[in-house]
């Protein structure tokens, strides 16, 4: 059985001031899958930073976090990717943060700059951030601050997904240290919103996708998502794929249709009764017979004054509709089951 252990654990340290960092660690019995190989989609703004994906925990079991590109909470900030480490017979999970440095995270190599140790894929300058173009993939009409350095370092450790034994061998440089001790700012908010977001998608998870999920990065969060190979995944089958807030924006407008059709039928029975009231009175028992007409009669036969004034508006509103709507009356006139027709502009 799958049990998740969370441990809070507070850590203080005086630099000049007291600083606690708070760190959330779940225990895991087993190993989270290898990293996937991806192509990293485009940088979309200038001044966003890559975040690459991993592989999270919940109760169902890991998931991945698609990588995204992310505006950083401050100028001067860098990210340190979160990472799981072996220890003790079980899995540690160590959440990623902000800082002016980037800290140890598992020597995991996660690619696109984050090799194992520090960040390549580009650096602050002056207060705008430049993209070392030979790791980074960024647009050029819309990102204008690069350089290209080929000597950056490429990292190890494969597709490994953790740091321990079966995992990346590798322990934290002074450097990284030092800077776990520094200021640093949680994910943000947005961040946390995209991992939410994979996390009720069953598709992002291992047990069904078997460690290749179809979603394996974003150009922002919510925004346009690519596959392994970097294609963009089409919206329909997103969808299916994924349950962020953005893929159901669209919802809401597909279900307004039927609403409006649902006023047809309304005109449909006053236009006919008010030009022929003759076959008013005879087709009434099947209006009686079919449930989509009985609840038209009261409103009818309580003012039937104001109905007839209010044909020629509607009449006006809409003379198509009453066109192709008196066609669809006639078999109910000569066919009991014809109060049927009408259901069609449902579906």
């Amino acid at each position: 059985m799958k049990k998740i252990v969370v441990l809070i654990i507070a850590m203080f340290s005086l630099l000049g001031v007291t600083k606690i960092q708070a760190q959330v660690s779940v225990q895991v019995a087993i190993a989270p899958p290898e990293l996937p190989v991806y192509v990293q989609p485009d940088c979309p703004y200038d001044g966003y930073i890559w975040t690459p994906g991993y592989w999270a925990y919940d109760d169902g079991g890991y998931y991945w976090v698609p990588g995204v590109w992310v505006e950083p909470p401050t100028i001067g900030f860098l990210w340190t990717p979160c990472w799981w480490g072996f220890d003790n017979g079980v899995y540690l999970w160590h959440r990623g943060y902000w800082g002016e440095h980037v800290g140890f995270y598992g020597g995991v190599n996660y690619g696109y700059g984050y090799g194992g140790h520090g960040y390549y894929g580009g650096r602050w300058d002056g207060g705008h951030f430049r993209y070392n173009t030979a790791v980074s993939h960024v647009d050029g009409s819309r990102v204008h601050n690069t350089y290209e350095d080929k000597s950056a370092a490429g990292g190890g450790g494969g597709r490994a997904s953790f740091n321990g034994k079966g995992g990346v061998e590798a322990q934290p440089t002074a450097e990284e240290r030092t800077a776990s001790n520094e200021k640093h700012a949680q994910p943000t908010s947005t961040q946390q919103s995209h991992e939410h977001s994979a996390s009720i998608s069953k598709n992002q998870h291992a047990s069904v996708n078997h460690g290749n999920p179809s979603v394996v990065a974003k150009s922002t969060v919510g925004g346009q998502r690519f596959d392994a190979k970097g294609q963009s995944v089409a919206p329909h089958t997103a969808a299916t794929h994924n349950a962020s807030a953005p893929a159901h924006t669209a919802a809401p407008a597909q279900h307004q249709a039927p609403a409006q059709h649902q006023t047809a039928p309304v005109q449909h029975q006053a236009q006919t009764q008010h030009q022929a009231p003759q076959q008013h009175q005879q087709a009434a028992p099947q209006q009686h017979q079919a449930p989509q007409h009985q609840q038209a009669p009261p409103q009818q036969h309580q003012a039937p004054q104001q109905h007839q004034q209010a044909m020629p508006q509607q009449q006006r509103q809409a003379p198509q509709q009453h066109q192709m709507q008196q066609q669809h009356q006639a078999p109910p006139q000569q066919h009991s089951e014809g109060g049927h027709g009408g259901g069609e502009g449902h579906r």
